[in-house]
């Protein structure tokens, strides 16, 4: 019985890496494919959360203050949505010590 678990041990974990792999590699939420509510939603709904806003371009929004390291503090986002090209998603987190500018 043990040589079965031997054998089995290694293809559970193969399929278990295989799994977080294809997991790791799902596409980000995109602003420009919601609606407004949509987004604005679900960064209230995740408190964090990382969305595509263009073809290349992504950006990492909060909800509120605490999701954001310290010394960081909110700057209010307005993001192109499917119905509304300034749609207020949420927040960025901005280094309060460099002028509104972000951790580039």
């Amino acid at each position: 019985m043990t040589a079965v678990f031997r054998w089995c041990l290694p293809a559970i974990l193969v399929s278990a890496v295989l799994t977080l792999g294809v997991a790791g590699a799902q596409a980000r939420p995109d602003t420009r494919a919601m609606t407004c509510a949509e987004a604005s939603a679900l960064v209230a709904q995740a408190g964090a959360i990382v969305m595509s806003t263009g073809p290349a371009t992504y950006a990492r929004f909060v909800r509120d203050g605490g999701f954001c390291p310290l010394p960081e503090t909110t700057q209010p986002s307005w993001e192109i949505t499917r119905d509304n090209p300034q749609c207020f998603v949420g927040y960025t987190c901005r280094d309060k010590f460099n002028e509104g500018q972000g951790r580039d």
